[in-house]
């Protein structure tokens, strides 16, 4: 059983002991930390919150004490019950709330809830207010609302119709144009809230389809993570369809992976490339991923004669490096797409509405779309280390042993080679090194990956 405290939120296997586990008595500490930072910095005269839930089975117990604790704190709570991510992110600054809360643990299986907070602007808090949150939720300093100035409840069910609203109101988006293409596609969206939205924006663009998964039950039917090996169902329905091509999204709707028209991955970390080449041949302007994203983005970037820029790993280092070199689109390599003129965070809604405007426009199938691309493959590996071992020794020592190559030592170290690349990052919760890599082949990034496994061995 785990808990796990990090820049992208609270997260643990529900029940078991407090401290170790994500139970009620850790969601009232860090909602309590969290309370105080909001009234802290609150922008409206009393203080309010947006929070919404994906549909896991323990969505209805931590929202409830977590909503509760803001009411007893004298926070508003503007509740949007079953949600995604990116439709609370865009309510949080469509409200103008200070702050904005989801109960999702994401891609992690059912025993897993968490809490993923978020400032003013809609967005993650970055690591210096996370580090406050922490440190908040350990004090005992604590002063709750009188009977007069506890907070009031305001229910709106109907945010996510408004986020699709959003979605269609963009400039790049032609609703008409799709729906005079007859697009058939199959939806897996693993009885989370996918399940609701993606019907809903698909209706709007005249997209039919086939709805595998999509009752918002909680009831995982495999591992939600949107990869290859969890996703046999959802390829078998797309040739037995005869689909133009899949959809599959995570529990929160945050990250977005296709399946092409013969059943086989697009792969995620192409669905951001693209987004980014629709965008890029309509919009000139620049494109930011995180470390660990395909090269492939910045090949699509220079076609169109922008500039690539890279981030640490995490959406709030994304978000903060497109602010800084204005980039019109990013994310992350796991399918997640992060479109400005939407709002600042991933959003796999707004990326099947670019996908299928791309799609319009190219007049191809989605196995052609992706040939046009370069080819890369990645490779996800990870080495223990002992407790004695100092992770950030070996990999200074790396950086010096391939000095006379592109090094970037923001996140980790990564290492680009001409053909390919290996970026090494320390876990922050455990005693491990993980390695990614990628090549133009399967077999080469795997390769690459054991090297840089041995040299790790070979320095530790």
């Amino acid at each position: 059983m785990t808990l796990i405290k990090s820049i992208s939120g609270i997260r643990g296997t529900i029940g078991g002991n407090p401290g170790e586990n994500l139970t009620p008595v850790d969601i009232l500490k860090f909602a309590t930390a969290y309370a105080s930072l909001v009234k802290a910095n609150k922008v409206n005269e009393r203080a309010k919150v947006v929070i919404g839930r994906d549909a896991r089975l323990s969505g209805p117990m931590v929202q409830s004490i977590f909503q509760n604790t803001l009411l007893g704190s004298g926070i508003d709570v503007i509740d949007l019950g079953l949600s995604t991510t990116p439709t609370v992110e865009f309510a949080t600054v469509n409200e103008g709330a200070d702050g904005g809360v989801i109960i999702t643990a994401s891609h992690n299986p059912g025993e897993w809830n968490a809490l993923k907070l978020l400032d003013k602007n809609g967005e993650f808090l970055n690591a210096t207010v996370g580090e406050q949150l922490l440190k908040l939720s350990e004090s005992t300093d604590v002063s709750f609302a009188s009977i007069q100035e506890l907070g009031n409840i305001t229910v709106v069910n109907d945010y996510i119709d408004r986020h699709i609203e959003k979605i269609l109101s963009l400039p790049l988006i032609d609703a008409e144009r799709i729906k005079s293409q007859g697009f058939h596609v199959v939806i897996d969206a693993v009885n989370s809230t996918g399940g609701i939205a993606i019907p809903k924006l698909l209706d709007r663009l005249g997209v039919s389809y086939k709805a595998m998964y999509c009752e918002p039950t909680g009831n995982f039917p495999h591992n939600p993570e949107p990869l290859e090996k969890h996703l046999g169902d959802l390829m078998l329905s797309v040739q037995e369809e005869k689909a133009h091509f899949g959809i599959t999204v995570d529990p929160d709707v945050d990250r977005l992976a296709l399946v092409d028209e013969n059943g086989k991955m697009f792969g995620e970390e192409y669905t951001l490339v693209a987004c980014a080449d629709y965008v890029l041949s309509k919009t000139p302007g620049n494109t930011v991923s995180n470390l660990s994203s395909t090269r492939a983005l910045k090949e699509v970037t220079l076609r169109y004669h922008q500039e690539y820029e890279a981030a640490a790993v995490g959406e709030v280092n994304v978000v903060q490096k497109m602010k800084s070199t204005h980039a019109i689109i990013g994310g992350e390599g796991n399918g997640g797409i992060i479109y400005p003129e939407n709002h600042y965070g991933r959003d796999a809604l707004v990326g099947i509405a670019l996908f299928l405007m791309l799609l319009t426009e190219r007049q191809q199938t989605v196995s052609a779309l992706r040939a046009s691309y370069p080819v890369y493959f990645m490779a996800k590996e990870k080495i223990e280390l002992s407790i004695s071992i100092n992770p950030d020794q070996i990999l200074k020592k790396l950086g010096e042993k391939y000095s006379d190559e592109q090094c970037t030592s923001i996140d980790g170290l990564k290492i680009d080679f001409e053909e390919s690349w290996v970026h090494m990052r320390k876990s922050n919760t455990e005693p491990i090194i993980r390695i990614y890599t990628e090549a133009r082949t399967e077999a080469l990034a795997q390769d690459l990956a054991q090297q840089f496994i041995e040299e790790i061995k070979a320095t530790s």
